[in-house]
This record gives C-alpha cells, structure tokens and sequence, in this order.
C-alpha cells in the first residue's frame, strides 16, 4: 500500500491551536485517564499546603477584592476541580485561625483554546452563595458536592500573559510544564545536526536533539516566570509539578522515555514498515515533552530571580497505569494504550488522520499487552515539585 497521510502537517504554529488531552468522556478521554495524576497530586498535598502557608493574606482588604486561586493547564478532568477546592479550603481555615472573615474566592480554571471546558464545565459542583445571610461560610466548607468560589474559563498558554498585573494571590500549575510550546524547528529539520531521524521523542537521541529540547524548555519556563512575575500579588506563591527526570543525560527521559519511546515509537516504526506511512512522515512527528532534571529546572528559576525558592526537588510519583487486575496483561496493555492516547491521541489525529491513529494506538496496545509486567515494574515517573513565592 502506498504511504498515506503525507499532506497533513502540524505546523509549530498549528500546535497551540491543536494541543490538548483528549476531550470528552470516552475510554480513552484524559478525564477517564488522569487516575494516576491524581494519586500523585493527593501524595503532594502537604507541600501544596506547605506553600499555601506563605502566602500572604490581608486581612484589613476591601471586603470586596477577592482571593484569587489560578490553575495553569487545567485540562478537562475532575482533577483541577479537586486541587482548587484543597486551596480554597485551606486558605478559609487560614484566615479564621486569625479571627478574620475570608473574602470572596475567584478561581480560574486555565489551558489552550483546544482544551474541551464544556467537559470541565460540566463536571463542576454548583455554586452555594451565601448571599443575604443566606448561608454562613461555615456551611459553605460543610456542604458536600458544592463550591464555594466563583469560576471563569481562561483560554490561552502560559507561556504569556493570561492576567491584570498584580491580580493572582496563587498560581497552581501541576503535569503541564513538561509541554513544550513547539518542538525545536532543527529537530524536524533534515540539514540539521539536531534532526531526530527514525524517532518520535528526545529518549535516545543524540546529544545534539536533547540539547535543542532542552534548550526550548528553558526558554518556555523563562517565559511562563516573566508571565506570572507581572501577573501575581506581591506575598503570592506559586506551586509547580511538572515530569522530571533522575538522570543527568537528557536522552535518558525517565518514565516519559518508556511511555513515549519503546512500544508509542515502535508502534511508528509497525506504520512505517506495513506502508500506511512513510519514514519522512514519522520523522517529521516529535511529541513535545521535555522531562527536565532539577538543575534545568532550578537553573531557569535562579536566573529569572523574580521568585524567591521554598523548595524545588525530584519527588516520586509512582507509575500511570492504574490497573484493578495487575496480572491482566490485556487489562494493562489497555492502560498504557489509554494512557498515550489520552495524552497525544488530538496531536497523533491531526498529523496521521483518525483511521491511521487508531491503528497505531491499536499497535501500542498489542506492543504493551506483550510487555505488561516490564511496564509494571519499570515504568515509575518523578516529578519536578516547586514551591515559589513572590516578595
């Protein structure tokens, strides 16, 4: 069969208007595939609450200036729900272990314009006002299913500005910063030494291509601090998770290596053999992700010098496959499948079409369900934790 899907191309220009977890609420969707993520945000909680601990709070406001709280790379997922509901509890209790009464609470769920909010929308609990007298804050933390802060959509990348200067008491940010605003231009580019011939990631490649990855996250990382730098409250904190790495090779990506470059890249190469693509095609496809070490991370932070470090360490996060039945093979080749897909799946569908997505999510499955207790076993992510604060 001659090699299909050649005229599709996504541009770097292209990506922020496609990147995306998977939407909706289907198998493979990132709200039916985020269980890990939130284990791992659960385990972070007491240095989340840690750094909530510094943020400061006027107590002598305008009762009319609310506390504003802003997820950055909310997706579309019970998840974020979850984290801004911790925050905004934990700051109330802050206050009336002051004496003071809490003000109002802003909470701005935030991601590119692709991320499906009419899903997020959906799942968020109903507003319990206590508007004239009506309900006491109090009964506000009490009631189960209900929120107690105002919400609002913010489409955008956090790589800019989303924000008034001076508007944000505290930015959450957690599994978003290890996307990239683009793969590197040399990466894709055939004259370059930094062309990642015959792959779909940075794990493995040469020194040349990790240099360029890592490269572009330190520019994003410097961007998305200068953004936020304007945009947070002086006595702010800011508190960041994003896919690290122990190693101090960056070929070597860790638990994103094994997710997006074993069984996700030989599933490119099944396509590639079988001639429903061509070579070109899948060396012209680079998954956007970036695993830094600490001194990558810590490096951006220090020269920016905007923020003042709490704490910025590797932190364990377990493995992604949340499996009931581990000795399933089919069952955990399935997770890593839904997995991938729901992380990559809108990028892959926009560069290969949907028929020959699923047949490469079809290949990752068949390649996972032969590997499922390797997987098991090795495939663990570490995690980049930051605890900042703005003076």
């Amino acid at each position: 069969m001659a090699p299909m899907g050649d005229n599709v191309v996504v541009s770097n220009k292209e990506l922020e208007k496609l990147l995306s977890m998977k939407g909706g609420k289907g198998e493979s969707s990132y709200a039916n595939n985020s269980q890990a993520q939130a284990i791992h945000a659960k385990s972070m909680l007491h240095l989340l609450k840690e750094t909530l601990d510094r943020v400061q709070l006027n107590a002598c406001s305008d009762d009319e200036i609310p506390f504003v709280v802003v997820d950055l790379g909310c997706s579309c997922g019970n998840n974020t729900i979850n984290v801004v509901d911790v925050i905004i509890k934990h700051i109330i209790k802050r206050y009336e272990a002051l004496g003071f009464n809490p003000p109002e609470f802003s909470a701005f769920f935030s991601d590119l314009p692709s991320n499906d909010f009419n899903t997020l929308f959906q799942l968020l609990p109903p507003f319990l006002s206590n508007d004239n007298g009506g309900v006491s804050m109090e009964e506000c933390l009490a009631a189960n299913n209900h929120r107690s802060y105002f919400v609002a959509g913010v489409p955008g990348s956090f790589y800019r500005r989303l924000f008034p200067a001076r508007s944000v008491d505290v930015f959450h940010s957690a599994f978003s910063l290890h996307w990239l605003s683009q793969v590197p231009e040399c990466v894709v580019d055939k004259r370059s030494s930094a062309y990642n011939k015959g792959r779909v990631f940075i794990h493995g490649a040469n020194e040349n291509t990790a240099n360029a990855y890592k490269k572009q996250f330190q520019t994003d990382l410097a961007g998305f601090l200068r953004a936020r730098s304007v945009e947070m409250k002086r006595g702010g904190s800011m508190f960041l998770v994003c896919l690290g790495r122990t190693s101090v090779d960056p070929t070597d990506q860790g638990g994103a290596g094994l997710l997006f470059g074993t069984h996700f890249q030989d599933a490119w190469d099944d396509l590639v053999h079988e001639g429903l693509i061509s070579s070109s095609k899948r060396d012209s496809f680079n998954i956007p992700v970036y695993a830094p070490s600490l001194q990558d991370f810590k490096e951006v932070v220090e020269e920016d010098g905007s923020f003042v470090i709490n704490k910025i360490e590797v932190f364990k996060g377990g493995s992604p496959l949340v499996v009931n039945k581990p000795d399933d093979a089919i069952e955990v080749g399935k997770a890593f499948a839904n997995s991938c897909k729901s992380v990559s799946g809108v990028l892959v569908d926009a560069f290969i079409g949907d028929k020959f997505s699923e047949e490469l999510f079809l290949r990752v499955e068949k390649r996972a369900t032969a590997h499922a207790k390797v997987l098991l076993e090795q495939l663990q992510f570490f995690h980049i934790v930051a605890s900042l604060s703005f003076p």
